[in-house]
């Protein structure tokens, strides 16, 4: 099996590289090929991903390439998980936001529809390239934003599952707290990337015990604190949103907080520095424990779940993944792309299927349709390009909503982004 990863230069990739040591069993990589044009970064994070390989007794070959077509030829999966315009990029998606008033992020907002458009094309071009040298090959997204960018891949054909790690994440902390593998908790997870409930917390499978009432009224604080929302707004809606939703429930609050401390950007660049740093040392042969810190905890166990199950080997039956609506939420149009649970075994490798999920109340049912209808103008501006696209989807935004501030935000969205916007 042939595994290759665009943007193999990431600080991200050793986390990935330990979760296909470890789950050789569920995953069996003979080859695995990082591509990413920035070669110094690249060859530094090959050389570690040999050495936790060696470390683990991993009888893969790890390869390195600037040569995208070459490094995705004869590929089984191709993983993607590119940033265009780097780190300098994402300071500039969370900065000039809050000169309006709005929310800096980078994947929500005015600055997560920035990243959409400089991200969009480019994923698009790759997996073009990547049917002509693999036309079987599945493309697993975790590039951001999520939801956009499955869907752009999914309207242009391709053999495309988008994958996130907040579900999984979740799934984690309700186990611990409730005292369970992580197997035995499946989640009704509902909405869209980034914008996603937990209608419900099964016991063993998506038949079994709703264990969410109990998970709320016992743990009630530790959730509200790790979401950093009252415990009082979780106790109303009866559900567990995602960390995300506190953009949305708790906007002003977040701007005022991000206006009076570093980016996330600013954090995240010096810890890549320290990290690439660590990385050189020859005697690293495992991932360190800052990486931690660096975001997208259990990526490398959904990842590989993901890719097993839709190969044909191992991993469970049901994930949480980014696919075609196809009538799973009814108020949706069919092409919207929803993050639910799905069937991903397919003996006919057809790709996930997402099972039957609880209506969501009202309360979530507008924001996700508000939400869907932002990113239908989003991808829309993303493949046309233009400013009135632009404006168009950030007045359609949630978190914009109005005409002044869709006018500034467009303004400084095309100024900050030109060198990535051709008709810009």
């Amino acid at each position: 099996m042939k595994l290759a990863v665009v943007g193999g230069g990431s600080t991200y990739t050793p986390e990935l590289v330990d979760g296909f040591a470890r789950l050789r069993d569920t995953l069996p990589v003979e080859e695995l090929v990082l591509i990413d044009p920035a070669t110094e970064r690249l060859e530094l994070i090959g050389a570690l991903a040999r050495r936790i390989f060696a470390r683990q007794d991993h009888s893969g070959l790890v390869t390195t390439t600037t040569d995208l077509d070459a490094g995705v030829a004869g590929a089984d999966a191709v993983l993607l998980q590119l940033r265009v315009g780097g780190q300098a990029a994402r300071l500039q998606d969370e900065t000039w936001p809050l000169e309006c008033g709005c929310v800096g992020q980078e994947t929500t907002g005015a600055g997560g529809l920035a990243k959409a458009l400089r991200t969009v094309p480019v994923v698009l071009d790759i997996a073009e390239r990547v049917r002509r040298a693999s036309p079987d090959a599945w493309i697993i997204d975790f590039t951001n934003p999520v939801g956009i960018v499955t869907r752009a891949l999914l309207r242009a054909g391709h053999r495309a599952v988008g994958l996130c790690n907040v579900a999984i994440g979740l799934q984690r902390k309700f186990a611990a707290l409730l005292d369970l593998a992580p197997a035995d908790v499946h989640l009704d997870h509902v909405g869209l990337n980034h914008l996603t409930w937990e209608l419900g917390v099964h016991r063993g499978g998506p038949d079994g015990e709703d264990l969410l009432p109990g998970l709320l009224a016992g743990h009630g604080e530790t959730l509200a604190a790790d979401l950093r929302l009252p415990r009082a707004v979780l106790d109303r809606l009866g559900v567990v949103p995602s960390y995300y939703l506190r953009y949305f429930y708790s906007h002003d609050e977040v701007v005022r907080e991000l206006g009076a401390r570093p980016s996330r950007a600013a954090e995240v660049a010096a810890m890549e520095r320290e990290l690439l740093g660590l990385y050189a040392d020859p005697a690293l042969d495992e991932k360190p424990a800052l990486l931690a810190k660096r975001g997208g905890a259990f990526y490398s166990e959904a990842a590989v779940d993901l890719a097993a199950a839709l190969l044909g080997g191992g991993g469970p039956e049901f994930q949480v993944v980014n696919t075609y609506n196809n009538g799973t939420l009814p108020f949706l149009p069919d092409d919207a792309v929803v993050e639910v649970q799905a069937r991903v075994r397919a003996a006919d490798g057809s790709g996930p299927v997402p099972l039957p999920v609880p209506r969501p109340d009202p309360l979530f049912a507008g924001l996700i349709s508000h939400v869907t209808a932002y990113e239908d103008l989003a991808l829309d501006a993303a493949l046309r390009g233009g400013r009135e696209r632009v404006f168009r989807a950030l007045l359609a935004h949630p978190l914009v909503g109005q005409h002044d501030l869709a006018e500034g935000l467009t303004d400084r969205l095309l100024a900050h982004n030109k060198e990535h916007l051709p008709w810009a």
